[in-house]
Formats: C-alpha cells, structure tokens, sequence
C-alpha cells in the first residue's frame, strides 16, 4: 500500500493491502516486465511478478482501460506522451524515506569522510560536490544540505553542489516544494527542525530557503541517461549517495550503474550505498572501507587491483562478475613459450594479414575517456608531436583541446579544464559545442555570468542549438530570470520537434531527442 493512504473504504477488492490480484498470463506480464526494464530500467523478477500485477491492475483503472491483460498489450505497443510517463513511474517507484535515514552513513560522513576532504580542499579551490541519486522526495538530499550548514561555519565561501536526481517527476515535484509531513521527521536529530524548518500549517514543515538553494533537482533515468555527463551535471562528484536504488535494477543493470558511478567519481571519491546493498562482487572496482558503523565504496587507483581496505581489520573479497575469465600465470618453470623439439618440423610461414593502422593519438585517448581512464587519456593526448602545431601556435587542434578540458573537468580539476577550453576555443572560434562545454565548465565554478554570456556566443553561432537553450533556461531560472527561462525553454522543446526520437543531440553526451524531450518537457511543469 502506498504511503499515506489512510483507510480502504471505496477501495477495489484487488487493490486492497494483501489481496490477490486478477490472474494475468505469464508470458505477457513476462513481456511487460522486459518492457519496464526496457523502458525505466526497474527489475522484476519473476517472485516480484505478484506485486507488479497489482501494480499494473491499479494503471489499468488510472488509464480507463477494460482490463490489465489489455492495458497491457496497449503499454507495450503505444507512443507514451510524457503525462503517459510521468504516472507510470510514479506508481512503478516507490518513494518511502525521511530524514537521515539510515543515520550511521551520516555519521561516517560527518566524522570520517567530510573532515579530511574539507581540510584539503579549504587552502585551493573550495569546492565539494555531492550526489543523491534516486533522491526520491528529497529528504536524503536535503539531509546532506543540512549536515554541511552545521559542519562549515564559512559555507558562503565553498562552491557546493548537491545534485539531487530520481526518475519519478512525482516525487521530484514535492522535492522541489520541501514541504513535509512529520512522517519524514521520524528519527531526526534533536533541534534540527527547529533550526532548518519553518512550520508550514498546523502539521507540516517546511525547508528554510537556505537549505532549498542548496539543491539541485533534476530528473535523470539511471538505466538509460549517459553519466558521468557535463550535460547532465553528474561528473567529478565527491560523493554519490545512492541508497535502496539498486535492488530495483536488473542484475546487467546494477553492473553497468556502478561502473558509471565510478567514472562520475574524483579520484577518491566516495560512493555510499545502503547496509542491504553492500557487495565485495559488485563494488570490487572500488575500495572497500569498514568503519566501525557503516562499509563506504571508495574509488580506487585505476589499473591496479581494488583491495578491499579495513580501518579496523580487513575484509575479503570476491572477483568482478565481469572478469571472471581464466588466468595463466607464467614462471620461470612455465615458460610462456614451450621448448621445441629436435625434430620438430617448422610451420610454413604465414602470410601476413592486413596490416591495421594504429588509432590517432585523438582516438586513443577517446576509447580511455570512454572507459573512464582520465589520466591515460590526457597523456595520450599530450603524446602528440609538436609538429602538430597550427597557426595560433597551439600544440593541439581543437577538438583534443576540447577533449582536455573534458577530460579535466571529469577529474575535478575546473581550473584545468577551463584553460583547455580557452585553447579549445582559440582554435575553433566558430563551434558552439566548444561554446557550450565552455559554459558548463563555468556553471562548475560558480561563473554563472561568463556561462550566460559563453552560451550566448554559442547561440549566435548555432540558434537551433537546444542544449544551450536548455542550459540558459536553467541558469536563468536559478538568477530569478522567470520570463527568459520560460522563453528558452519554448525555444528547446520547439527546435527539438524537428529531430527523430532516437536521434542523438549536439553536445549531449549520447542522449537522445526522446530523453531530452521529457526532461525539457518535466522541466517546464517544474517537476525537474
């Protein structure tokens, strides 16, 4: 039964708490489950198949449709509009948290994690970046807000970014507003609604606006929407916070979620899962850290072999589901190539194969920056002979200069990065793609007129650019700029009419028109 539902009278026998729902053939509630992976990326199995039937036996009375098996066959073959999809992941997911759930993650963070972290970056670049992925309504995100207002006295001078994204526009609605009942307050610390609350009618509560600005919602689909992505805000993270999100996920999925959380990472950063999640097979890219009330995933050097790491004694671990493949150790009693004997005849010799030219430097460092390998990546680039130059004296033409500053901004390093997307645009004065990763690696700073006015360089160079309508929209929305976001926002979804569903758009890192369309589409119903 949902949250929040209070008695059952009016209720249809089925949808009653514990009532078994109307049989529905195997095979097709076989292939909705394969849709909704598909489609949303949440799994369920074949021992779930009794909840999903009452799920979709409650979606076939919200859609009017005679009956599930027919409601069904409709989901499946039917262009969704985005209403369409906006009630199918709201009954599909399930938003049942409070604040400082979980309170042991909390304080691992608060003693172990965030101490150090702060102390290294508080004589450079200030800044910290967090994510709350599947944030549902908003109490996680709002948790970490708060934890960081109580801990840094000089918060107004740290960059912070608390990214805060889910799937269901529903939930991130209500986030949005940071109004809750005291059903979320449940296990709060004392004086911690006092403080950042304001009473809001006789039994809810509402999040002080200092809190509020501090988070960043937006809708993101975790199976299917590229990250770590500068379009999408969710790279050189911190911390991700991705807790009792996972077990929804197929077992492919949950693999391929993980591995993207640890490219979205810093060097060292931290992914912090909830206790029933926790996997030395899943997270064995990472370093595994038991404190003494909670087990943190901490990214470790790439190339080398993760080993698990214990503050307080060490633990096992198990090999990677992905590279389970048999390995041939050679010795000096195993040669790797067998003595011939004496009257061993020799082989004809064979006749060479096509010879396959070696990839550019470009291209090298493009297939590492793909697998997340950020610092190979950048030296292959800077392998490039100097004969290389061009006309303004640069070393690098202008889409490796682009893809440094990429590559740099991944690792966190903005300063970095933003040079590299000087050079970027130096050499290619008229590309708005460089234009708009300009933008974005400012947003990153907190420059957010320099990106306004990057932006705006790549409009005029491309005005059917709708990822730079998007980003302006956002930005104007965040300086107060009502009427301007509205404006470009009609100007993205427009423009974006004229490209196919599947089509990938300029400078989104892979996403398609479809995507974007509904995160435009949840934007402009203030959802995301």
């Amino acid at each position: 039964m949902r949250k929040g539902t209070a008695g059952t009278a009016g209720v249809p026998p089925h949808r009653l708490p514990g009532a078994v729902p109307p049989a529905i053939d195997d095979q097709l509630l076989s292939r909705c489950s394969e849709f909704i992976t598909t489609r949303f990326g949440l799994y369920f199995p074949k021992k779930r198949w009794r909840d999903l039937a009452r799920t979709i036996v409650a979606l076939a009375d919200d859609f009017g449709s005679a009956d599930a098996e027919s409601f069904i066959r409709w989901l499946i073959a039917a262009e969704l509009t985005q209403s369409q999809l906006d009630i199918l992941a709201d009954r599909l997911t399930i938003g049942e948290t409070y604040f400082f759930r979980e309170p042991r993650s909390f304080e691992v963070l608060e003693t172990e994690v965030l101490p150090p972290l702060l102390r290294a970056r508080r004589e450079g670049e200030r800044r910290l970046r967090i994510w709350s992925a599947g944030c549902s309504t908003g109490e996680e995100a709002y948790s970490i807000a708060m934890l960081l207002q109580r801990i840094l006295p000089d918060l107004s001078r740290w960059n912070v970014t608390i990214l805060a994204t889910d799937i269901n526009p529903a939930s991130l609605k209500k986030a949005a507003r940071g109004e809750y009942g005291a059903w979320s307050f449940r296990g709060i610390p004392p004086g911690l609604r006092e403080r950042f609350f304001h009473r809001h009618g006789e039994k809810r509560y509402e999040v002080t606006a200092a809190v509020r600005k501090m988070v960043i919602f937006s809708q993101l689909n975790l199976a299917e929407d590229p990250y770590p992505s500068l379009a999408t805000n969710t790279n050189a993270m911190d911390i991700i916070f991705c807790r009792n999100v996972l077990m929804y996920f197929a077992p492919q999925q949950v693999e391929r979620v993980i591995e993207n959380f640890r490219h979205a990472l810093v060097h060292g950063g931290w992914l912090v899962v909830s206790p029933c999640e926790t996997s030395h097979t899943l997270f064995s890219r990472f370093e595994t850290v038991n404190f003494r009330n909670a087990i943190l995933y901490r990214k470790a050097d790439l190339g080398k072999p993760s080993t698990p790491l214990s503050l307080f004694g060490h633990a096992g671990t198990e090999p990677h589901p992905l590279s389970r493949q048999p390995v041939t150790l050679e010795t000096d009693a195993s040669p790797s190539l067998p003595l011939q004997p004496a009257t061993a005849s020799i082989a004809p010799p064979v006749a060479p194969s096509a010879v396959i030219p070696e990839p550019s430097p470009y291209e090298g460092a493009l297939e590492f920056f793909r697998q997340g390998l950020y610092d190979e990546a950048a030296e292959k680039l800077m392998s490039q002979p100097a004969h290389g130059e061009n006309t303004t004296g640069l070393p690098f033409v202008g889409e490796s200069a682009a893809l440094l500053a990429r590559i740099f901004a991944n690792k966190g390093d903005f300063a970095a990065a933003l040079e590299w997307s000087e050079k970027a645009v130096a050499v290619a004065k008229l590309d708005p793609e460089i234009r708009y990763l300009q933008a974005t690696i400012l947003q990153e700073q907190g420059e957010t007129e320099a990106a306004v006015a990057a932006l705006k360089k790549a409009l005029y160079l491309d005005h059917t650019f709708v990822l730079a309508h998007l980003s302006l929209a956002n930005l104007s929305r965040k300086m107060g700029k009502k009427k301007d976001a509205a404006k470009h926002l009609e100007n993205a979804a427009e423009l974006l009419t004229k490209y196919g569903d599947d089509d990938i758009l300029p400078g989104s890192d892979g996403m398609s028109a479809r995507r974007l369309g509904e995160i435009i589409a949840a934007t402009r119903n203030g959802t995301a």
